[in-house]
């Protein structure tokens, strides 16, 4: 016996919290019946319908991705533009594991487990991502401090990489914990600094270093195991 809310959540078609108000708003069903108060358990051969779609408990698949520049982190597009869903092959409806900007390239986690989703997402998961920023000017040791110091963003770790004083550019690796909407991006901005490129290069423990651009792969159970621990920490 599970939690409805869980089972959904399982089943890729929303997060729990989702799932939660989807239940308190009569939008679920089991055997006929609707269910509109969290808590209840069901079994496994209950029929469970959400928004008149029967849910189904479909086998779990965790993959990373380099994401390319130009493709949007989201299943589908109505302007028929590319997604990242396009890259991978596979007949579950996988999702990304929040999102990465248009312009931005790198390390992209989906899956169809809602839970696993809804779990690496939430602000106190706190689990650290790292990227390579190319920026509009030449960070100074008093800027690096200043970001170290931002009370809005929180920085956890910052290098210049390389400068390149003819182009007036840096490249600069930096890690954060939170993900909020163009973060990096705004960051710099607190310091008058226009973000040229982006690239996500670590998520936790994982990497891209043996990924090329669009290229994929699966997370073994392991892995999955380990991203979690990171989130209990």
């Amino acid at each position: 016996m599970e939690r409805l809310q869980k089972v959904i959540a399982s089943s890729g078609y929303c997060s729990r919290r989702k799932a939660e108000d989807l239940i308190i708003n009569s939008k679920v069903m089991v055997n006929g019946r609707i269910v509109n108060e969290l808590g209840v358990k069901v079994k496994g051969d209950d029929v469970i319908k959400v928004e008149n779609n029967v849910i189904t408990r479909e086998e779990k698949e965790y993959y990373v991705i380099n994401k390319p520049r130009g493709v949007l982190s989201t299943t589908k597009d109505d302007k028929d533009r590319k997604t990242i869903i396009d890259y991978i092959e596979t007949d579950k409806r996988i999702y990304p594991v929040g999102r990465l900007d248009y312009d931005t390239t790198g390390l992209l986690l989906l899956t169809n487990d809602g839970e696993f989703a809804n779990n690496m997402m939430k602000p106190s998961s706190m689990i650290e991502k790292t990227y390579l920023a190319k920026i509009n000017g030449i960070l100074t040791k008093e800027e690096k401090l200043k970001l170290l110091s931002l009370k809005k963003y929180k920085v956890d770790n910052i290098k210049v990489k390389s400068i390149n004083k003819t182009n007036q550019t840096s490249l600069v690796e930096i890690t954060i914990h939170e993900g909020k909407n163009h973060e990096i991006k705004n960051i710099f901005k607190t310091i008058n600094y226009d973000t040229l490129k982006l690239t996500r290069i670590s998520y936790g423990f994982l990497d891209i270093k043996d990924l090329k651009s669009g290229e994929y792969r699966k997370l073994n159970i392991k892995e999955v195991k380990k991203l979690y621990s990171l989130i209990k920490k």
